[in-house]
């Protein structure tokens, strides 16, 4: 079913004539590619590689969106992520976006059915939030915002949040049903121009309910705080 789901919506969007030369005036095709992350987090003399990145391609109302994270811990990839999404904009700063989302890792690999919205709440809080609904009966909530602080034009504070919830336990993934983490985020980059800012941090992370007592279970933490390093660019 899921790739049923990629293949409509490749089809659906290739459907769009984004390339129509008649509307490129008014409606441009468009690109960016985001890399929201790209640092080093350290706790207790250990370092993790952590990226997050997006790439969108469309018009105004229409866009095609490739979004990626991942985390590398002693030189293996410990966490990967895919989604393939459309985006449609259903009101000012809001986009309404469906596809498909794909875990490389960790094993055993995960595929979902993605449905969400992304925009700018009130008071400029930048949100992104997406159910998944995965084969026999899977199904994942996760919710994410973040808001911008200007002492300057070049200096900015980002506090950022993120919040896991899971329909159903998946003792193969150590992932419990319920509320399973929660992570806060503080960063203070620099723009050196707009398009490229290096930054340092702060990272905590929390694990619940079913969760940690998966992690416990295996000897692992429930909780951790590190200190980041890392750079922001867009293209």
């Amino acid at each position: 079913m899921i790739k049923k789901i990629t293949s409509a919506l490749l089809l659906f969007f290739l459907s769009l004539n984004i390339v129509n030369a008649a509307g490129m005036i008014d409606d441009p095709l468009l690109t960016k590619i985001m890399i929201d992350q790209l640092e080093v987090r350290s706790s207790d003399g250990k370092t993790e590689n952590v990226w997050e990145a997006d790439i969108w391609i469309g018009k105004d109302l229409n866009k095609l969106w490739i979004k990626t994270e991942g985390e590398i811990a002693d030189g293996k990839t410990e966490e990967a992520e895919l989604q393939l999404l459309y985006s449609r904009g259903i009101a000012r700063y809001w986009d309404f976006q469906v596809g498909y989302r794909h875990d490389f890792r960790p094993k055993p690999t995960r595929d979902w059915m993605a449905i969400g919205f992304k925009g700018l709440a009130p008071y400029f809080f930048e949100v992104d939030t997406a159910l998944f609904v995965g084969r026999d009966g899977q199904t994942a909530l996760r919710l994410q915002g973040e808001y911008e602080i200007l002492f300057s034009q070049r200096l900015i504070l980002t506090p950022e949040t993120e919040i896991n919830f899971y329909g159903k336990s998946d003792a193969a993934l150590g992932v419990g049903s319920g509320l399973s983490d929660l992570s806060l985020g503080l960063r203070l980059r620099y723009e050196i121009k707009r398009e490229f800012a290096p930054y340092i941090g702060i990272y905590w992370k929390q694990q619940y309910g079913e969760t940690a007592d998966f992690a416990q279970a295996i000897g692992a933490k429930t909780d951790d705080t590190q200190f980041v390093i890392g750079i922001r660019a867009w293209f």
